[in-house]
């Protein structure tokens, strides 16, 4: 068992998620309640795998794995280095915590369809892991394509407007999907092959043939959709905000990260930093829309009265955040993107997931409808989401303080000052949108008239339950954590991540 653990681990998550894929609907077809235990198990086990192959890189340095032990350039590698082992990580972990969480709410707002719900999440982690793991171009779009077709699903199961948000994200993942796979296809044109360290030793001796400049544009654009960098963010919005309660908690942290990355290793893993820096400023284009996305995102959160909306036009400035890391294209610059990837995922998590708690038991996530009793009701779920909202704000010692301050720092370093005051302005906009529910909740007396408050019953303590309490608490509490030993990850993982030529 050892042997196979060690010999196969770059495969064995994807793989696993998508055997549990399968097998979730038969457990299920006699007893609903074991699927949930089945997509536990299999999350669990990935976590397991992923510190396993965090430490195996660590230790001993990048692996290469070959499908069927076929050497590319004809067969599949799978590439397990610092940056894959670390991203696979995150979005494990913290797909683990939401299901955790969506022991409770699930059946609540989805009766009798939790066996296919639960499948579908386990083919979309399958994809994730996939796309993170791989280092082939057409594979990944394979595994684009599987958590794709998952997360459509996913998102049209929601409420009454749901469909029509996964129907719009389904054209936009589609043109998205085409754009990279003709990518793909003018990349195995120009250079006969698909295999990531192939091509990128290809390519310069080709870099001035057009194929080469419309297959990096083509696969800029698709990713950017996918990641929904702005203005091609259309989809999100609504999706985040009417998919159900563990839908929105577990695509918000995970896919556009997992985007993110694809769009990165494209960048510098495959065409190479000086290519998309100085023969063509592909960078410089993907910076300046980051900026706008960072600025648009954040006035629109501050517009909206739904907190899940809220929390969706704050994941398109989150995401521009990690864009403008990796447009600057300077070691510092990405080393915030990367852990922003981390801090981000963790916060926005625990925020999806304390608007699940209020739905469960306030029936709505109404950010107008909050009042000075939930600070009595639901002290605990209050608490996480404070610490979520001071680590979107970008205050110390929150996780989200520290990634903001290496992008800073990587805007300094090429004196790129109207970045940083792009991160100044956004911090003091999260400010204002977070800070309003805090002000509503613990900032003003319950009852101002002292009539009213001798009469007034003090609101007794009405919490959610534990397995939906603990994984909240975890999220938050890893926002502190992470925060103070920020040193360590990037000393120990996140310095191995940077490419060649940066």
């Amino acid at each position: 068992m050892t042997a196979i653990l060690t010999n196969n681990s770059p495969v064995l998550i994807p793989l696993l998620f998508l055997t549990f894929g399968m097998i979730i609907p038969l457990v299920a077809w006699k007893r609903n309640n074991l699927a949930w235990p089945a997509l536990m198990l299999a999350s669990l086990a990935s976590v397991a795998i992923g510190v396993f192959n965090v430490f195996k890189v660590i230790n001993k340095g990048p692996v290469h794995y070959y499908l069927g032990n076929w050497v590319p350039p004809i067969g599949i590698e799978y590439v397990l280095d610092h940056l894959a082992a670390f991203v696979m990580l995150v979005i494990n972990s913290v797909a683990f915590l939401v299901l955790i969480h969506a022991w409770k709410i699930v059946p609540r707002e989805l009766p009798e369809k939790e066996p296919a719900y639960y499948a579908a999440i386990s083919l979309m982690m399958a994809g994730f892991n996939g796309i993170v793991i791989t280092g082939d171009l057409f594979n990944l779009y394979v595994f684009l394509e599987i958590s794709s077709l998952s997360l459509y699903g996913l998102i049209a199961i929601g409420e009454k407007k749901s469909p029509v948000a996964a129907f719009r994200y389904l054209i936009m993942g589609t043109i998205a999907a085409s754009f990279y796979l003709l990518g793909v296809g003018f990349i195995y044109i120009t250079t006969g092959s698909l295999n990531m360290a192939d091509v990128k030793a290809i390519l310069p001796s080709i870099m001035d043939q057009p194929t080469a400049l419309m297959a990096l544009a083509l696969m800029v654009l698709g990713m950017g959709i996918k990641m929904a960098l702005f203005p091609l963010h259309g989809w999100l919005p609504d999706a985040y905000t009417y998919a159900p309660s563990t839908s929105s908690a577990i695509i918000a942290p995970t896919g556009t990260k997992v985007a993110a990355y694809a769009l990165l290793r494209v960048l510098f893993f495959v065409f190479g930093v000086s290519f998309v820096t100085k023969t063509i400023p592909m960078a410089t284009v993907l910076t300046w829309l980051a900026a706008i996305g960072i600025i648009y995102g954040s006035i629109m959160a501050i517009a909206q009265k739904e907190l899940k909306r809220m929390l969706a036009y704050s994941s398109v400035a989150q995401v521009g955040y990690i864009g403008l890391g990796i447009g600057l294209a300077n070691p510092l610059a990405l080393v915030g993107a990367v852990l922003h990837v981390l801090n981000h995922a963790f916060m926005k998590a625990c925020l999806f997931l304390v608007a699940g708690n209020f739905r469960f038991k306030l029936g709505h996530s109404n950010i107008f409808k909050l009042n000075h009793s939930i600070r009595k009701k639901m002290p605990w779920t209050m608490a996480a989401f404070t610490v979520a909202a001071l680590s979107m704000v970008g205050l110390p010692p929150m996780a989200g303080f520290f990634s903001k301050w290496y992008l800073a720092l990587g805007t300094l370093k090429d004196s790129n000052w109207h970045f940083l005051v792009v991160i100044l302005i956004s911090s003091l906009l999260n400010a204002v949108y977070f800070f309003r529910i805090i002000e509503k909740v613990y900032m003003k007396p319950i009852n101002s008239n002292p009539a009213e408050k001798e009469m007034s019953v003090e609101p007794t303590r009405d919490e959610v339950a534990s397995s939906m309490l603990i994984p909240t608490l975890i999220l938050a509490a890893g926002l502190i954590v992470v925060g103070l030993l920020n040193a360590f990850i990037v000393k120990g993982i996140l310095n191995f991540i940077i490419p060649a030529g940066m």
